[in-house]
């Protein structure tokens, strides 16, 4: 982009567009700075370079100056910019002069030498087709017909030289007569007399080698040799019928085969699994029919307060048992995906690939970390021109907008440190935290030298990001100013234009060893009073609009800003399913597992989530593939565009009439059934035929812009259907109909700059279908769950990657109340969604959505109504307890079988989930303690604030969860954080606790005779409290500092629980107190 490193600030509403200088000479401008220039020598207005740029002859001060006086003033002037006095280097399509030095980034085969001594007269015979201008100014090739070329000018053909004099090298055509570089053509009628070059293997490879004729013949020639070896494998096996000692067959081999395969789950593992789920089922119908049949009639409200419960508690098990039937495992293959697309002798084939990074709050979320975050992303293993990176700052956080410039800086010197030694991982702060012995590992000392220096550059990093954070918690009353005085257009979070501000790219800053960077680019969406922006979802829509206009990859990356890339190779990875030639169509997102970092040993609230990641989204995969979790994730972009998954042709049926006139007349009525629902079929085919065709023709007015009248009318239908649902932006809706991604053609900078502004104005989406049907879902706090829903019921499939490295890692809340905050979040969401019309009960039917996958989503929005139930079912021992009554009669021997089969079927099954998914069991058993500890906390909340915003609209406030902590180690975890979210989990477990208290007081002043029936009650109550015990431990904290109010609500708690015994008063009998004769004669 020809912003010359300045802040793009601006408003489409309010027609405001401005260039912010971040320098020292700091001036506000308009965008007519980008084209429409005077030269200040001659007056004369600057030329647009074939890249659809302004001519730019300094790149030190940018002076306005013509092509003409540039070539005059470096061939008889002094040969500097008349402002900066910096020496002017030599542009392409410029003569040398003296004094330039060599330079061999590109050669200038056409302006190599100074011609117009040679008094040679050009002509424009070539048909040159409307240049592809990209963001980054690449231009795409001339096209040329090779009839237009003069034949007297001595040439080396594709198949020999003319003659044995060195000649004019003419770089090779394509198959359709177009010119791979482009370069000037010469008139046929002149004759030329041109200086000897001598012939550069290096330079003239494709005329030499690949892309000859020679070649071709060649290629073809070693193509048959390998289909006819591979006809002798496949027919005669490795007999001796053929040479099978070709050393290029294995390479062909690998590179036609899979680029993944699946990997089912052992038959002697899932097996036995299924057969437990089956005779769990069976277990359960006689469970019930016990429990129905035998009520227990004096404790009828506790039996079927119980009974209900335990309903619910087996459906709720089917939801999320039968989606894991077929677990599966995938396997990846990062050899044969750079077998198959880069290929030593043309370029790489690699998709691109678009990174988005979203924060909001700088003060919750660290700079530091979302810094080391965009580290990894840049210094990934993948081309960097084919990565682009998307910062979201939704707080327009001037904060923000610093710690990534002086990213920007530091990712000169970390990315060619990282891809020079292939370290991993490629944050900086989790890398120089390892612990790495170089005389046990036996380190090259240059290694360990260039990695000190760096560990010095990256600790002065970190104190300038600390600096700009120490500085950042007092605002300035006037509000933040920047470098050059300008005010910072985000001081106002909620009415600020929108921002854009590209900091690397392909003609930006390079590294420290002169190599390109991935591109860089910060934006912060307009935001206005009255406006629903829509949270999270709302900045992801305007990071797809962004990257479209700028870049438009067609896929995308998401993640937080705490997630940073700790396996080098993911993008490979996704690419691997993407990619692939034969399921890779098909496939709509790519979901990795989240890992983190920081959490105690013990990981006492389950944050590692392992049963969900390992267990849960193995079992998806095996069906339509696993939900999208909100980060970690690649999408397809046509995907995220509601576009449906494409679909395979069936064969055509029997069209023959096989059966007898009598039987015709029996069916004639059904055949008009039928051949109506055949005629509506074909109406449908009709109509996705007809809207493929508008698209095309919209395209194509797009690509040939405003030629007239009658172009503008036959665009006008497609046009208006592409803006109700993607917007108007021309430019916009011309890049979603490019399948493979790719800037469209006859585009400018300066318009593209403006695009850019337009599609992430507050208004762009009004009276569109984004949020609806197009990108990220609105309606819901979790968009992550709707919008992969969504996906899914058009058709597609997702893919669950498991690299052996984790590929993403990031930090979780371990203290106790950000964990419940989190988990409330989640649920509300849930909640949201099961309220919407996008509910997974009734929503999606007649679509590409799998009745198994649909379980797994109407599992994932009701369970937040298992709070009820569960909050019911932990109560029931301590009232047992208290009152001396069971929601059980006595047990027959029947009773006790069935009770004896139900707890082990429930063990084996848990069993067999942990072998076959790799959990281990203190993973296991912490994830069914927090999910009782959530269950009647954050679920409870989640649900009932569910019902007000539905029902009554009142609205909850989105809280971003804290992320980093302090230096010491787990000191978070002993933080107390008083919340509403704490009372009904502490309620439960004192009242259990007081419950076994007068249980055993009953029993110890009754006898022997009631310890049998209290039993089965402390079970039922230490079960509680065994699953609330984690709870327990984060209420008290460390020992030595329990805080005042777990002390003032167990007082309080204990004297109410103990009233409520002694008005209960199970010592004395129901017939009131038994008086007998003592046996004395008191006269």
């Amino acid at each position: 982009m020809a912003t010359n490193g300045r802040l793009i600030a601006g408003s489409h509403n309010r027609n405001e567009f401005i260039l912010i200088n971040a320098d020292e000479v700091g001036r506000v401008t308009s965008v007519k700075e980008l084209s429409g220039q005077i030269c200040q020598i001659c007056g004369d207005e600057i030329e647009i370079t074939n890249d659809g740029e302004p001519f730019v002859a300094c790149n030190e001060c940018a002076f306005p100056i013509c092509r003409t006086c540039y070539e005059y003033e470096r061939r008889e002037g002094n040969q500097a910019c008349p402002q900066c006095k910096t020496r002017y280097k030599r542009i392409k399509g410029s003569p040398r002069v003296d004094g330039d030095e060599e330079e061999d980034e590109f050669d200038d085969l056409v302006n190599e030498f100074d011609l117009r001594n040679n008094d040679v007269e050009y002509s424009s015979q070539m048909n040159t087709a409307p240049r592809a201008s990209s963001i980054y100014g690449f231009a795409a090739p001339f096209e040329v017909h090779g009839g237009s070329l003069s034949h007297e000018v001595p040439l080396l053909t594709y198949c020999e030289e003319d003659n044995d004099s060195h000649a004019l090298i003419i770089p090779p055509f394509d198959g359709r007569s177009r010119r791979v570089h482009p370069m000037q053509c010469f008139d046929t009628s002149s004759s030329i007399s041109l200086p000897p070059r001598p012939m550069d293997l290096k330079k003239d490879l494709a005329v030499y080698g690949y892309g000859t004729v020679a070649w071709k013949h060649r290629l073809e020639e070693w193509r048959k040799r390998q289909v006819d070896n591979l006809e002798i494998i496949k027919h005669e096996g490795n007999g001796s019928g053929g040479d099978l000692d070709d050393a290029d067959l294995p390479k062909m081999d690998e590179g036609r085969q899979p680029l993944s395969r699946k990997i089912p789950i052992p038959s002697s593992k899932i097996s036995p699994y299924r057969m437990v789920i089956l005779l769990r089922v069976v277990i359960l119908g006689l469970f019930f029919h016990y429990r129905i049949l035998h009520p227990v009639n004096d404790a009828f409200g506790l039996w079927l307060t119980s009974v209900i419960c335990e309903i619910w508690f087996a459906v709720s098990w089917i939801l999320d048992q039968f989606p894991k039937w077929f677990p599966i495992e995938r396997e990846t293959y990062l050899d044969r995906l750079s077998l198959r697309y880069e290929k030593d002798e043309k370029a790489c084939e690699l998709a691109p690939i678009d990174v988005f990074v979203s924060t909001v709050d700088p003060l919750k979320e660290p700079p530091l970390i979302t810094a080391n975050t965009v580290l990894s992303i840049l210094a990934v293993d993948y081309p960097v021109d084919k990565v682009a990176c998307y910062v979201s700052d939704d707080g327009a956080a001037m904060l923000t907008f610093e710690a990534l410039s002086e990213t920007s800086e530091f990712a000169r010197k970390w990315v060619p440190f990282c891809k020079k030694f292939s370290i991993e991982p490629r944050a900086p702060e989790w890398y120089f935290a390892q612990k790495v012995d170089y005389l046990k590992d036996k380190v090259h000392p240059a290694f360990v030298r260039e990695r000190r220096a760096m560990k010095r550059d990256y600790e002065e990093f970190k104190i300038r990001i600390n600096g700009l954070v120490s500085m950042a918690q007092k605002v300035p009353e006037d509000g933040w100013t920047m470098q050059d005085g300008t005010p910072w257009p985000g001081n106002n979070v909620r009415d600020h234009p929108g921002m854009i501000q590209v900091f690397l790219g392909n003609n930006g800053v390079q590294d420290v060893e002169g190599n390109e960077l991935p591109c860089l680019v910060y934006v912060s969406r307009e935001k206005r009073p009255g406006f629903d922006h829509h949270k999270k979802a709302g900045a992801m829509n305007a990071l797809i609009r962004v990257s479209a206009v700028i870049t438009n990859a067609p896929y995308m990356l998401n993640v937080d800003c705490d997630h940073y890339i700790n396996n080098s190779k993911a993008m490979r990875e996704a690419m691997c399913f993407m990619m692939d030639p034969i399921c890779g169509k098909k496939i709509c997102y790519v979901q990795f597992p989240q890992r983190f970092d920081g959490i105690d040993r013990h990981d006492r609230y389950s944050n590692r989530n392992v049963v969900f990641f390992d267990i849960n989204m193995k079992g998806l995969d095996g069906i339509q593939g696993p939900i999208y979790v909100g980060t970690g994730c690649v999408f397809r972009r046509q995907a995220l565009y509601g576009f449906d998954a494409p679909t395979k042709t069936k064969p055509p049926g029997k069209t023959c009439n096989c059966l007898p006139k009598w039987c015709l007349c029996c069916f004639s009525s059904r055949k008009k059934k039928k051949s109506k629902g055949n005629s509506k079929k074909i109406m449908k085919k009709m109509k996705k035929m007809m809207e493929a065709s508008t698209r095309i023709h919209a395209l194509e007015n797009i690509e040939k812009g405003d030629d007239g009248v009658n172009s503008e009318k036959s665009s006008l239908v497609p046009q208006i259907k592409s803006e109700k649902k993607f917007g108007q932006s021309p430019v916009f809706v011309g890049s979603t109909f490019l399948e493979d991604g790719g800037v469209l053609p006859g585009t400018s900078s300066a318009s593209l700059l403006k695009e850019a502004i337009h599609v992430i104005s507050c208004g762009y989406e009004d009276k569109t279908e984004w949020g609806k049907e197009v990108g990220w879902i609105y309606g819901s706090v979790t968009e992550d769950i709707l919008t992969g829903f969504k996906m899914h019921c058009h058709g597609w499939r997702s893919v669950y990657c498991i690299p052996k490295r984790p590929a993403f890692k990031g930090s979780a809340p371990i203290n106790l109340s950000d964990r419940l905050h989190q988990v409330l979040r989640w649920a509300l969401g849930s909640v949201e969604i099961l309220l919407s019309r996008h509910c997974p009960i009734w929503y999606g039917y007649g679509c590409g959505l799998k009745p198994l996958e649909r379980l797994s989503y109407i599992n994932s929005v009701v369970y937040p109504l298992t709070s009820l139930p569960l909050v019911a079912y932990c109560t029931l021992p301590a009232v047992c307890l208290l009152t001396g009554k069971f929601i059980v009669p006595e047990i027959s021997n029947y009773a006790s079988i069935i009770f004896m089969l139900m707890f082990l079927s429930i063990a084996i099954t848990s069993i067999l989930e942990i072998q076959w998914g790799g959990v281990g069991i203190d993973d296991f058993w912490r994830n069914e303690q927090f999910w009782v500890i959530g269950g009647v906390s954050s679920h409870l909340f989640a649900l009932f604030q569910g019902l007000l915003k539905v029902l009554a609209g009142v609205n909850t406030n989105f809280t971003v969860t804290s992320k980093g902590g302090d230096d010491v180690e787990f000191s978070e975890l002993y933080v107390f954080k008083w919340t509403t979210l704490l009372i009904p989990p502490l309620t439960l477990l004192f009242f259990n606790i007081v419950g076994v208290v007068v249980g055993i007081s009953d029993a110890i002043s009754n006898g022997y005779e009631s310890w049998g029936p209290l039993f089965g009650r402390l079970f039922f109550a230490i079960w509680v409290i065994l699953h609330l015990y984690p709870f327990l431990k984060g209420m008290m904290g460390k020992q030595k500092n329990v805080p005042t109010i777990i002390v003032v609500w167990s007082i309080l708690l204990a004297s109410i629980l103990t009233l409520l015994w002694v008005r209960v008063n199970p010592f004395v009998g129901k017939d009131g107190i038994v008086l007998e004769v003592c046996g004395l004669d008191c006269d």
